[in-house]
């Protein structure tokens, strides 16, 4: 089984040459081999959101935020990929939560 770095890399390999579902799928395999992985996650759903598939995206945009409440930068990708989804009262929830974090 390929450690995290490698199906990552392979990922982004694979998206840089514009085989986006490719990637997709890589880094599908990747969070399902390990759910803990929040790079991951997150360049899941920036690929998805990408792809046209919000509602995907926005639950790894979520898982995100779970994995890292405390950092800023993650309400505010997921109040870009709510934006993206057309969720505008969601995104500004999640760009008032950014806000609050020190």
């Amino acid at each position: 089984m390929p450690d995290n770095e490698a199906l990552y890399d392979e990922a982004i390999r694979l998206k840089d040459e514009g085989k986006v579902d490719g990637a997709i799928e890589k880094m599908q395999e990747l969070v399902a081999q390990d759910d803990t992985y929040a790079l991951a996650h997150s360049a899941l759903a920036k690929l998805l959101t990408d792809a046209g598939n919000h509602a995907e995206a926005i639950k790894h945009a979520v898982r995100v935020t779970e994995l890292e409440p405390n950092d800023p930068f993650s309400f505010t990708a997921l109040s870009v990929t709510y934006q993206r989804g057309g969720f505008i009262q969601e995104a500004e929830d999640a760009m008032a939560r950014a806000r609050t974090i020190q």
